[in-house]
């Protein structure tokens, strides 16, 4: 290998983390043609993943890594949230979260590439496609080996598991969260109250938190906040709650 080859993969190397998914896209902002990809492929440097994107030659890429890339590199919407976002903050411990399943949430309606999508990632990515919340609020950076992405608050993640009630998400497995989430702050509450779409969050929402009645609940101003009007089933056989128009199970119903 000539000096000048060599010193075109240091570098590129050099800018690529550890760990993470490079694109074609990305490849190319980096000097990296068609043609001398397809070079450090034949002399092991990288190798394909599927169309459009590489990983270093015996490095270990995770989902976390190709979703740095889409996040980065191709500049897509898409984030951990709900269920996988407390995990990853920690909130594991106060309910029994199952490792075989990654939630992701996307803004964008564009197609995810193949090479995500159809990669054996050890995991069962779900993705969940909605704007129910602004794409601007409540989010936060989780650190991954020598990279970072991009995830929901527990503010956040909260709303979106709430979101999925009770098609995907059990209202009892977020009632049993929420016992432990003292700590939920209401300045990133508020905001996305606020702007919530959806009418069956919100009012879940409310009636699960004055139910467990934390500290936090005081600061929220629910004058800002519109609940809708008409009732909404929640769940078949339930209780229908007077405050907040909603059917909950008669296990959470208020006597």
């Amino acid at each position: 290998m000539s000096i000048l080859k060599g010193t075109k993969i240091n570098q590129l190397l050099q800018s690529w983390p550890k760990g993470t998914v490079a694109t074609s896209l990305w490849l190319k902002k980096q000097g990296v043609n068609s043609l001398l990809k397809k070079r450090y492929e034949e002399t092991a440097w990288i190798e394909s993943i599927g169309h459009g994107a590489v990983i270093r030659n015996r490095d270990t890429v995770d989902w976390q890594g190709a979703l740095f890339a889409l996040q980065t590199q191709l500049h897509i919407d898409i984030y951990v949230g709900g269920k996988s976002a407390l995990e990853l903050q920690g909130y594991a411990h106060f309910i029994k979260f199952g490792h075989s399943e990654v939630h992701l949430y996307a803004y964008s309606r564009k197609k995810l590439p193949l090479w995500f999508t159809s990669h054996p990632w050890g995991q069962e990515m779900n993705i969940h496609k909605t704007k129910f919340l602004s794409v601007r609020e409540g989010f936060t950076s989780h650190p991954e080996k020598d990279f970072s992405i991009k995830i929901s608050s527990p503010e956040r993640a909260f709303l979106e598991m709430l979101y999925l009630v009770p098609q995907e998400q059990d209202i009892q497995e977020c009632y049993y969260l929420l016992e432990n989430m003292i700590d939920l702050r209401p300045a990133v509450l508020q905001p996305l109250l606020e702007q919530v779409s959806s009418v069956k969050v919100k009012r879940l929402f409310f009636f699960l938190a004055d139910k467990l009645n934390h500290p936090w609940l005081e600061s929220l101003d629910k004058s800002t906040i519109s609940l809708g009007s008409g009732k909404r089933k929640i769940v078949e056989g339930g209780v229908l709650d007077k405050k907040y128009l909603i059917t909950v199970p008669r296990e959470l119903a208020n006597d």
